[in-house]
């Protein structure tokens, strides 16, 4: 299976990546036991259909030292050439407080170490709490660390407008942020996008299915409640599903995207994935991968065989202007981890 060239992005000058991200999330804990082995060998199979480009974090679990093997493996196996194939975004998500030079390097060399890289390709920094303006300082320290040579690009994760604002003025260059966007989750339409449109900075977007709800297997069912929700991701969106509208309204969205999934002949999940695609500085969609538990890749590559058309838009816009409006109740990207 190949990949139309619609599924890259050259994202920077020397990343070119898929714009389908394989997320790495659930093996951290909390989406059942994960087997190194059968994650390394789906990870072969992700990268030979085209999804090269993988999304992780210094906290999900051994997803860092996943992707050193797998790159040790990719060695032995087909040559270091095919490396430059492969880009896997990482995270650093330290505690707040007095950040030195010291401390940010030794955190980047774990990543460093358990990725088995001499660069890390994106550096997506998270920080928990805004009033504690130190974020500024372990991103002045990473900005060092980058013209040393040990960080390639400079992104966030869950900064809202007003920060990701601060960060830009103070002359730190990033070149992504990643934030939950979804039909369901729209805030970002309401500034990040346009902010994003001015400085050149591309979003990647998580929770765009909603964990697996967006999909056939919730379509005309009753409302999953207690362990019917199995999993981490499914207990996160189902509470975003209500606070949104509830159930009722879900099922009618579900109603119209199997509609209009039928007509391209592809999957709920895939209508759901390619309008946040299609929206405004939109760089990627990152998409669960349950490595070696269950995969996605033939449906995930029908994402990029057909566009949806104003009469589809308009329909699922119907319906989300029914829904209550989450940025007036949670706040801007990623307030709901600051509240």
């Amino acid at each position: 299976m190949n990949l139309p060239i619609t599924s890259r992005l050259q994202f920077t000058p020397d990343l070119n990546v898929c714009r389908i991200l394989n997320g790495m999330w659930q093996v951290s804990g909390g989406h059942g036991r994960i087997d190194p082995k059968a994650a390394i060998q789906a990870m072969f199979k992700y990268l030979d259909a085209g999804f090269s480009t993988w999304d992780l974090a210094d906290h999900y679990g051994p997803a860092e030292d996943l992707i050193g093997e797998f790159r040790r493996q990719l060695i032995a196996t087909r040559g270091k050439e095919v490396l430059s194939n492969l880009q896997a975004f990482t995270k650093w998500v330290p505690r707040p407080g007095k950040m030195t030079k010291k401390l940010v390097e030794e955190n980047i060399n774990i990543s460093l170490r358990r990725m088995d890289v001499e660069s890390l390709d994106l550096m997506q920094f998270h920080w928990w709490e805004y009033q504690d303006k130190n974020y500024l300082d372990a991103l002045k320290y990473m900005v060092e660390l980058q013209t040393e040579g040990k960080i390639k690009h400079l992104a966030l994760t869950n900064f809202d407008t007003e920060h990701l604002k601060i960060i830009t003025e103070a002359g730190v260059k990033i070149v992504s942020n990643q934030v939950q966007f979804s039909l369901v989750d729209r805030r970002p339409e309401v500034n990040m996008t346009q902010f994003c449109q001015q400085q050149d900075i591309k979003l990647f977007t998580y929770g765009t299915v909603c964990g697996g709800l967006l999909s056939e297997k919730y379509l005309g069912k009753p409302e999953p409640r207690g362990s019917e929700l199995a999993t981490v991701s499914l207990r996160k969106y189902k509470n975003m599903v209500d606070a949104w509208g509830g159930w009722q309204l879900f099922q009618e969205l579900l109603a119209i995207l199997k509609e209009i999934a039928d007509k391209h002949q592809v999957s709920i999940s895939n209508v759901g994935v390619r309008y946040i695609l299609d929206q405004p500085s939109v760089g990627g969609v990152i998409v669960g991968a349950r490595l070696g538990v269950s995969e996605h890749i033939e449906d995930n590559a029908k994402v990029f065989s057909f566009s949806l058309d104003d009469d589809d838009r308009d329909r699922i816009n119907a319906v989300s202007r029914q829904s209550r409006d989450l940025y007036q109740i949670i706040g801007d990207c990623g307030d709901e981890y600051r509240r």
